[in-house]
Order: C-alpha cells, then structure tokens, then sequence
C-alpha cells in the first residue's frame, strides 16, 4: 500500500519542541505518580511479578518471588525502584511518535507495538539484572546505570526509526 505525503509538514524545529514539551509533561506527570496507586501497580505488579514469573518459569529452582518492589530469592535479589521500571524510553518513543508525521492509525499503531516493545525489552532488562546480582556483582552496577538503560533507550529510538520510515510520509523526492 503506498504511503502518501504529509498534507501539511511542521517544521522540524516545531516537531523537536513539541517533542521535548510532551516528554517533559509526561515526566513530570510519572514524578507526581511517586507512591500512588499507579506507580505500585507499574513496579509492583507489571514489572516485578512479571518479571519474577519469567523468572521462575526458566528457572524454577530460584525460587524468586515477588514481594512489592523486591524479586527476592534465597540466592539474592533485587529492588525495583522508580526508574528502573521502563518509563523513560517509553514516554520518549510516545513522545516522538506523537509529534512525527505520521497517519493517526500508523501512530496508535506504532504507540501500541512500542509500549508492548519497550515493556518486553524492559523485563528482560530486569531479568538480566537479577541474574547479573547473582552471578557478577562486580559488574552490576555498569550494566544497571549505563549499559542497560543504553540499550532500552536505543531499541525504542531504532523502533521508532523503522516505524517512520515504514510508515512515514514519503519525501517529495522519492514521489
């Protein structure tokens, strides 16, 4: 199915504008979550007891459990504290989704696969930090505070590069 060009471009400086007000009202609205219900439900539930059953149906001889924020396990665990949970990348690929030019169904479309992406890459992040914990703790804290974050944010950027040329407009030159 052929794409067609964008009815009325925005500038690129009013796109990076609007991106960067919308991902700043997004953060800001996830600092204000800080200890609501939501934010329990994100970490507790969406990413922790998630992320425990994965756990436990790889390896069931860890004997994880969920407990609130904490995979715990009888050989160590983890505590999954605001941050570590995924927002950052996903409001920055909502962000920009929001702002490109894309067709409304291609936007809910790629906002949708992308918040089911960044959620699935999210928890193999935290998967991989578990086991990291366990197993090379000298090297946990480089993977936690650059090395993972660094590739969730990059995933989500490739994904929306491959979503807008899929279904971004096409240039007036390749018409």
């Amino acid at each position: 199915m052929p794409r067609r060009a964008a009815r009325r471009a925005w500038p690129p400086l009013a796109r990076v504008a609007a991106f960067a007000a919308l991902f700043l009202i997004l953060q800001n609205g996830w600092s204000r979550a800080a200890g609501s219900e939501l934010e329990r439900w994100v970490i507790d539930r969406a990413t922790v007891a998630t992320a425990a059953a994965a756990i436990r149906a790889i390896d069931p001889a860890s004997e994880v459990v969920a407990a609130g924020s904490r995979l715990r396990s009888p050989g160590g665990g983890i505590n999954v504290l605001n941050g570590c949970e995924g927002t950052d990348a996903l409001l920055l690929l909502q962000s920009a989704l929001a702002v490109a030019p894309l067709a409304w169904r291609h936007r809910a479309a790629g906002m949708a696969v992308g918040l089911a992406l960044v959620f699935l890459l999210n928890q193999v992040r935290v998967v991989g930090l578990f086991y990291a914990f366990r197993r090379a703790p000298a090297a946990f804290d480089l993977l936690h505070g650059f090395v993972a974050p660094v590739l969730l944010v990059a995933a989500a950027g490739a994904f929306f590069a491959v979503w807008l040329e899929r279904f971004g407009p096409v240039p007036p030159d390749r018409e």
